[in-house]
């Protein structure tokens, strides 16, 4: 059962309304909020929900929570009228020429997608929140509306059936709550959270629930004992105070419970009991110097415990949060944890953007609200995601909603704030695009750390950079933030094309020998005629496509045969050289791992470029004779490359180190190592780098050698 009213029951009629508006509006807005609400019985009129009841009940509702908030005229038209363009025959127009420009372009930015044709839910799901988030960087309360709209539907939720409920509780979960944590709006977050809960998990909710009530009469008396105690030593630092408990959401003590402790000593999973084995209290004082003084008060009550004290009023949260919180002991059994904020804090806190009310939204203009400019801030970067998708950008916007942050300081001492988990390149792109693209190496506290090493707060960063590099494919394996990934994935795509099309035009060259013709040397009108016969707008697409193995080099050169037959045998181009240094349309096999000095062939793959196999590669007679093309190695070819070996050792302490040892002294860096135990013997799968079937050969030498050692052999697997 959902823990909430029937459909019915829970009805707000338009009198209700009215009534909240007139606390804080003039008449004449109310009669404008009426207006709309006319104007939208009627688009409505005939139109019922799945629960059977008129349709108009749900945006009365929707505008109803935003009253609440004190929203602007404005925001509870488009909130009244919310559906109007999705689910009647009134347009986008007629919506302006009635109720203004504003208003209009509001309800489009909540609308679906509704007359695209989309190839599944997901993608139409994935294009509509990409329009409304976008939608949002002209005028935000986009997303206030759309907020509303989502509450009052998961409120009514039980008139879907239980797959629907599921589906539309995960997606709330998974966007709309923290949108509304990012925003700051912790109320709704809080609702939204416990409602998704409820209904992906009725029964572990219910469960949960009354436990939490058991607890909390528990414990009653404990709180009131601690509470007069801080009273008391609050009253002797002359801090004056207000002093609540705090109940914990169900959905945040299921999600700590599902998540591993990790820490250095631990990694469990936390109980119930452990979890609820805290008085959570909430201490709101007057100023922000009684923030400190009442900290000290506690302080000199409980002890603290070690590494549980959090200053977020010095260094507020990335939705503009700020409070003090410390975790203490107590004598009544029980962990105090206290989070002591001042009155505006506190508002802040609970409603984030919308706490000054949101008319001055759409002028752009600076506004003294935290929560808003960070949120300005988060709308930027969102524009800043290059995605060649809807369903891209929608990981991309995952990616940041929102995970725990860290704080790090620029060499000048600057505090930027990442994302858990953020290394040296999401450190590089926060501080600009063309840092993040030229980044090469950094300093993490004066000492050089690899790129890929995950940051923690305190930290001081200095990233260093040259004009001539790149982003590396690699990068996207330890990248964290949206940004940072957007970017990279971006110059890779085009750098791919750009590899790809100097791909194809070696590979057509090759072909091309036979008639004595190359690229460059083609007339207009025998390009013209390739790319009339291949449709493809310019020789630079035909070119890419060769490359990324959608063409066959060898039937477009065919197109210069008097007579449509191949090649004579005698006068086959020569192979294609493999130089070693090409980037993301070369791709090395890791069935067989070739190696300079192994005889090679190339699987031309379609929309990947050619992959390279040894000729004795078992994958290789499964492939399509056209799409085979000879390769060879340069000469002289430099750079290194990863090669499998098995190592059959005897069983015995310090074997693994031996060998790895022997291997780096021989100029060889280990990718991967597996250990296996056969009959008592004990086989180690090294993939190593190397440079030439000789310096291979000069390592398994080496390794022979060493007494531990019973058998090494190049793996072929």
């Amino acid at each position: 059962m959902l823990p909430v009213l029937t459909e019915h029951s829970n009805r707000i009629l338009i009198s209700k309304l009215c009534k909240l508006l007139e606390e804080y509006l003039d008449d004449s807005q109310v009669k404008e909020i009426y207006r709309a609400y006319l104007f939208s019985a009627e688009a409505h009129e005939g139109q019922v929900r799945k629960s059977g009841e008129a349709y108009i009940f749900h945006p009365i509702a929707a505008t109803y929570i935003l009253g609440q908030m004190h929203s602007d005229t404005q925001t509870l038209c488009a909130a009244l009228l919310h559906d109007v363009i999705e689910d009647t025959d009134v347009t986008k127009e007629e919506l302006a020429a009635e109720f203004g420009k504003q208003v209009a372009e509001l309800v489009d930015g909540v609308s679906k997608l509704s007359t695209i044709e989309f190839k599944t839910r997901e993608h139409a799901q994935a294009a509509s929140l990409r329009k409304m988030l976008l939608a949002m960087n002209h005028d935000i309360r986009v997303i206030i509306v759309k907020l509303a709209d989502r509450l009052h539907n998961m409120r009514t939720l039980g008139a879907m059936s239980p797959a629907s409920r599921r589906r539309i509780a995960q997606e709330t979960l998974e966007i709309y709550a923290p949108i509304a944590n990012r925003l700051g709006i912790n109320i709704m977050q809080s609702e939204l959270e416990e409602l998704s809960f409820a209904a992906i998990y009725p029964k572990r909710y219910q469960i949960l629930s009354n436990r939490l009530q058991k607890v909390y009469k528990q414990r009653f008396e404990t709180f009131n004992n601690i509470k007069v105690s801080i009273e008391k030593q609050l009253a002797k630092y002359s801090v004056n105070a207000t002093i609540g408990k705090r109940n914990r959401n169900p959905y945040r003590i299921y999600f700590n419970m599902c998540n591993k402790k990790k820490t250095s000593s631990s990694n469990k999973k936390r109980t119930f009991l452990q979890l609820m084995n805290v008085c959570s209290l909430r201490i709101i004082v007057d100023s922000k110097a009684d923030c400190y003084l009442a900290l000290g008060a506690v302080h000199s009550l409980y002890k603290p415990m070690f590494e549980s004290f959090k200053d977020y009023i010095a260094i507020p949260k990335n939705n503009g949060y700020q409070s003090i919180h410390t975790l203490l002991f107590s004598s009544h059994g029980v962990l105090i944890e206290a989070q002591i904020r001042t009155t505006e804090m506190h508002k802040l806190s609970e409603t984030g953007i919308t706490t000054y009310g949101l008319d001055h939204f759409s002028s752009g203009g600076d506004y003294p609200n935290p929560s808003y400019r960070r949120a300005s801030e988060w709308l930027k970067e969102l524009l800043e995601i290059r995605a060649t998708d809807s369903i891209e950008f929608l990981e991309h916007v995952k990616t940041d909603l929102f995970p725990e942050e860290v704080y790090v300081f620029t060499p000048s001492g600057e505090i930027m704030q990442l994302h858990k988990g953020a290394t040296a390149i999401d450190f590089a792109y926060a501080i600009h695009t063309d840092i993040g693209n030229k980044c090469t190496s950094a300093k993490v506290d004066g000492q050089y750390v690899p790129l890929s090493t995950p940051l923690s707060s305190g930290q001081t960063v200095e990233v260093f950079t040259v004009k001539w590099t790149r982003p590396h494919p690699s990068w996207l394996n330890f990248a964290v933030s949206a940004k940072a990934r957007s970017h990279i994935r971006h110059f890779l795509k085009n750098l791919q094309q750009d590899e790809a099309v100097q791909l194809g035009k070696d590979m057509l060259d090759k072909e091309l020998a036979t008639y004595s013709l190359h690229v460059d040397s083609l007339t207009e009108e025998q390009s013209a005629s390739l790319l009339k016969t291949f449709k493809c707008d310019c020789m630079e697409k035909l070119l890419a496509e060769i490359g990324f193995g959608n063409r066959i080099a060898l039937i477009v050169a065919c197109q210069f045969d008097s007579a449509p037959s191949l090649p004579i045998e005698n006068d086959k181009p020569k192979p294609l050289v493999i130089k070693g240094t090409e980037n993301v349309v070369v791709n090395f096999a890791s069935c067989c791992h070739p190696i300079p000095g192994d005889d090679i062939v190339a699987f031309i793959s379609t929309g990947k470029g050619i992959i390279i196999h040894t000729a004795v590669c078992k994958l290789v007679a499964q492939y399509k004779v056209e799409k085979l093309q000879a390769v060879e190695w340069e000469v002289g070819i430099e750079g290194e490359f990863l090669v499998d070996i098995r190592v059959e050792v005897n069983d015995q302490r310090g074997v693994l180190a031996n060998v790895a040892t022997c291997i780096t002294n021989m100029r060889s860096d280990i990718e991967r190592v597996a250990n296996e135990n056969h009959d008592g013997r004990s086989v180690l799968k090294f993939c190593i780098s190397v440079k030439s079937r000789d310096h291979l050969a000069t390592i398994m030498r080496h390794i022979r050698r060493l007494e531990c050692v019973t058998r090494v052999h190049r793996s072929r697997d």
